[in-house]
């Protein structure tokens, strides 16, 4: 009888998937329409403001069994696949393939993407730049370790804006041929990668253990791969990509390690999505009381500013410094309008984009 029960259940998953498969083939064919007209005006294809008002009301109207987290998971796919439908667009990363970049772009341009693996952050930007890449992926700070330097500097050189933002959890694993931790010697993986599980190294391995650092976790998995005697800590991802057995899973000493990407494009604004984040670099006189001033203009305005951070600015011989800014709203609020347009010759406007963290 359960059987019955179980193949009749089953026959009726079948017949919905079928319609939601129809469903999906005849979403695509609007998508295409869609994509032919933007190919004529040059628009962009993907639209973060957009999508995040898809998510919302398919949220607030969903009456079953799908949290949230589900309905995103799945059209956040959808929305990949349409756009590959739509106008495939190359995207850059900080690579390797297998890097916690590569996560942070296929987890919003999917894994059908035209994706470009490049050997450092400034090789991003200027693929971004020149054109050669529609978007770029890049790190921009670590909720354990800080911000990405390098990240603030490129972006302050070159012309680019910010398209939206990926916060994104990162669990490292111990990866490695060998089936007994006694059997290893030497360890891989990135500077930072070890100091984010020094508990785990240092609970289970001696001093005679060697923690040779290399450019990426998934540089760590593909060395570890080849040699007998070592290990790596890296991500699963690029684990699964060299075959590498996986020994112990997230053994990162937070367990609330994130780290926030930003992806960045030459030339693109974001319209509002009424729950907005703008990021903007600002050069102030060193004059006393001038950033006090200048912050005191937000505060008027009723602004929340969520991030402030000083950067030696290199010009002249004397100690200048230019600020990070982020705050809650978009370029084009009425509130915020008046404060870029009153200090558009010391703030340099980043991106606009809906905030999701």
């Amino acid at each position: 009888m359960g059987t019955i029960n179980i193949d009749n259940i089953r026959k009726q998953i079948d017949r919905i998937d079928q319609q939601i498969l129809n469903l999906l083939n005849e979403r695509m064919e609007l998508v295409k329409e869609i994509g032919q007209l933007k190919r004529t005006s040059n628009a962009a294809i993907y639209r973060p403001e957009r999508e995040r008002a898809i998510l919302e009301r398919l949220t607030k109207s969903s009456s079953g069994r799908l949290s949230q987290q589900a309905i995103e998971a799945i059209y956040l796919e959808i929305f990949a696949v349409s756009r590959n439908i739509e106008l495939p667009e190359k995207v850059a990363y900080l690579g390797p393939e297998g890097s916690f970049t590569h996560q942070a772009a296929e987890a919003r341009f999917g894994a059908l993407s035209d994706y470009i693996p490049l050997r450092s952050i400034q090789s991003v930007f200027e693929s971004v730049v020149t054109k050669r890449a529609r978007f770029g992926i890049i790190p921009i700070e670590n909720n354990q370790e800080g911000i990405v330097s390098e990240s603030i500097k490129l972006m302050s050189e070159n012309e680019v804006h910010i398209v939206a933002e990926v916060p994104m959890p990162i669990h490292l694993a111990f990866a490695s041929l060998e089936d007994r931790i006694s059997q290893i010697r030497k360890i891989y993986s990135k500077d930072i990668a070890f100091r984010q599980c020094s508990r785990f190294l240092d609970d289970y391995f001696s001093d005679q253990v060697e923690l040779i650092p290399v450019e990426s976790t998934s540089t760590a998995a593909r060395l570890a791969s080849k040699e007998k005697g070592s290990a790596a800590v890296c991500a699963n991802i690029a684990a699964k990509m060299y075959d590498l057995p996986v020994l112990f899973e997230n053994i990162e000493d937070s367990g609330d390690n994130y780290t926030r990407f930003l992806i960045i494009s030459h030339d693109f604004k974001n319209d509002r999505s009424g729950e907005d984040k703008t990021t903007v670099l600002a050069q102030i006189s060193a004059e006393p009381g001038s950033l006090a001033t200048f912050l005191q203009e937000f505060h008027q305005a009723n602004i929340n500013l969520t991030k402030i951070e000083s950067y030696p600015a290199k010009k002249g011989k004397t100690f200048h410094y230019q600020f990070l800014l982020e705050f809650d709203g978009h370029i084009d609020d009425s509130h915020v309008k008046p404060i870029m347009e009153k200090h558009a010759d010391i703030i340099k406007w980043l991106g606009s984009y809906p905030k999701l963290c």
